[in-house]
C-alpha cells in the first residue's frame, strides 16, 4: 500500500504543483472568476490520481477486491500527500515572488463590501474581519492552513468518489479451492 499511496501521492503533487506555476503568473490578466475556474480545475486534475491510485491497488494488490474503508485509506492518504505539495508550492511561491499578492485580493474584497449597500455598521464589521484575515494571512502558519483548506475538500470528494465507484467485494471461494492466505 506504502509503495502505491508514495507513487500516486507524489505524482498528484508535483501535478498540482507544476499547474499552481504555470497558472499563478497569469492570475492577475484573468477575471477573479476565471481565476477560480482555472485553479480548482487545476486541483481536481491533479486529484484524478486518487481513483488511479485507488484502481491500482485493488486490481494489483488487492487481487481484484477491495473495501469502501481501505479505498478510502488509500485515496487519502493520496490527498494528504498532494496536499502538502499545493501548500508547500504555494508558501514559497507567495513568500518569496508574489508581494502585494494578497493585497490587491482583499482590497477587491474590501471593495465589494463597501460597494454592497448595506449598513455602515455591517461594513465596518465585514471590513474589519477581511482585514484581521489578512494580518493572519501573513503569519506562515495561518497561510498554510488557509491554503490547505482549498484542495483538501475536492481531495476528500474525489476520495469519495473514488473509494465509492471502486469498492470491490472479492469471488467468492468455490468448492475445493484454497483460499488466500491473510
Amino acid at each position: 500500500m506504502k509503495k502505491v499511496v508514495l507513487t500516486f501521492g507524489l505524482i498528484s503533487g508535483v501535478l498540482s504543483s507544476l499547474m499552481m506555476l504555470a497558472t499563478v503568473p497569469f492570475m492577475h490578466k484573468m477575471g477573479e472568476n476565471e481565476g477560480w475556474l482555472i485553479g480548482y480545475t487545476a486541483i481536481v486534475l491533479s486529484f484524478l490520481l486518487v481513483y488511479f491510485g485507488i484502481r491500482s491497488y485493488r486490481d494489483n494488490q488487492g487481487n481484484g477486491a477491495i473495501t469502501f474503508g481501505k479505498a478510502f485509506g488509500i485515496g487519502i492518504l493520496i490527498t494528504l500527500i498532494s496536499c502538502a505539495f499545493y501548500v508547500v508550492t504555494w508558501e514559497v511561491v507567495y513568500f518569496n515572488f508574489l508581494h502585494g499578492f494578497m493585497d490587491s485580493y482583499f482590497a477587491r474584497q474590501i471593495a465589494k463590501i463597501q460597494a454592497s449597500g448595506a449598513s455602515a455598521a455591517v461594513i465596518q464589521a465585514q471590513v474589519a474581519a477581511v482585514q484581521k484575515s489578512q494580518v493572519m494571512y501573513q503569519n506562515p502558519l495561518w497561510n498554510a492552513m488557509y491554503t490547505f483548506i482549498e484542495p483538501f475538500p475536492v481531495g476528500l470528494v474525489m476520495t469519495l468518489i473514488s473509494a465509492a465507484l471502486l469498492r470491490k467485494k472479492g469471488r467468492p471461494a468455490a468448492a475445493g479451492e484454497a483460499l488466500p492466505a491473510a
